[in-house]
């Protein structure tokens, strides 16, 4: 097995790793990062980013990640397409396993893992991804101005999704598979109040359909009841307002989850319960989940690792 130590273990990319790689490569702490399952992270597989500070055109996110590697690389950081497969948190320094077969040991860790979004488990999904299904209606509604969407979800989440969309969108249509909304009273009644946006209740998604581009789905109404009715739904975008499920899996013998698993974090800082050990982006942030954000809080992870390392003498 190869041994090799690092002042800073970054574990994930996307725009939280990279910056934190790019912050920390400037304060010489010559970062090692792990790029994870998905180099990159999710918006490698988002076709135009419009909201990120800096590309006043846009600029598509495989680019945007590309930048931001590039850009942590100049300075120095040591870049690796692998993933690590555990970690040991039990003692210092800090202790991880890559599937290239490194052990690596390290004075300071930074998570930066991500969530990925759930879906509803369809083929059509896959297809359409980037074509009119989104996980993202902050990332991706203003391509929907004046069309019809869907939004799947019945909890605050999806209501937060629809609402923010009937500013944007002509039509909004929340598919719901229970007779009831399961978000608070006071987000039900936002909902019930726009009169853009139309509940469809004891419904399910069975399929999407379309060329090129989405063109619709095919909902069940009542699915396995005398009442029970199939039908197309013309929409131009489809939503999934599921939840997250963020990746922590190989963490939680060591470090403090949610109910929901997102790492916590303590009070404004990135710092977790164990000391050393710092968590950046979508893997810590079930709110907001922005690239922007996932930024900022990688720049956070490194000063804080920074600032560890100079209170501990290194």
């Amino acid at each position: 097995m190869n041994q090799i130590h690092t002042k800073c273990l970054i574990i994930g990319s996307g725009p939280a790793g990279f910056t934190a790689a790019i912050y920390t490569s400037r304060a010489n702490m010559k970062p090692l990062v792990y790029a994870g399952h998905q180099p990159g992270g999710q918006l490698t597989i988002t076709t135009e980013v419009e909201n990120f500070p800096g590309y006043h055109e846009g600029v598509t996110g495989t680019q945007l990640m590309a930048d931001l590697e590039k850009q942590a690389a100049r300075f120095g950081a040591d870049i690796r397409q692998g993933i690590i497969t555990s970690v040991d948190f039990s003692q210092h320094p800090l202790r991880a396993i890559a599937d290239d077969n490194t052990e690596i040991t390290a004075d300071t860790v930074i998570i930066s893992t991500g969530a990925t979004a759930r879906y509803l488990g369809l083929p059509d999904e896959e297809r359409y991804k980037g074509m009119g299904v989104s996980a993202c209606a902050t990332c991706d509604g203003f391509f929907y101005r004046r069309k019809r969407v869907a939004v799947v979800g019945g909890g605050d989440t999806a209501c937060e999704e629809a609402l923010y969309l009937s500013n944007i969108a002509s039509e909004v249509f929340l598919i719901v598979r229970k007779d009831y909304l399961r978000a608070s009273k006071v987000m039900q009644r936002r909902v019930e109040e726009k009169a853009n946006i139309t509940v469809l209740f004891n419904a399910n998604t069975l399929g999407l359909y379309g060329d090129d581009y989405l063109e619709g789905a095919q909902l069940v109404e009542f699915a396995s009841t005398d009442k029970e009715r199939v039908y197309n739904l013309p929409v131009d975008g489809f939503f999934l307002a599921i939840g997250h499920k963020p990746a922590t899996d190989i963490f939680r013998p060591w470090i403090e989850l949610d109910e929901a698993g997102y790492i916590k974090t303590e009070g404004q800082s990135t710092r977790t319960n164990v000391a050393g050990v710092f968590a950046a982006g979508d893997v810590a942030d079930p709110n907001y989940r922005q690239a922007i954000t996932a930024a900022g809080s990688g720049c956070k992870a490194a000063l804080d690792a920074e600032r560890y390392l100079t209170e501990q003498g290194g």
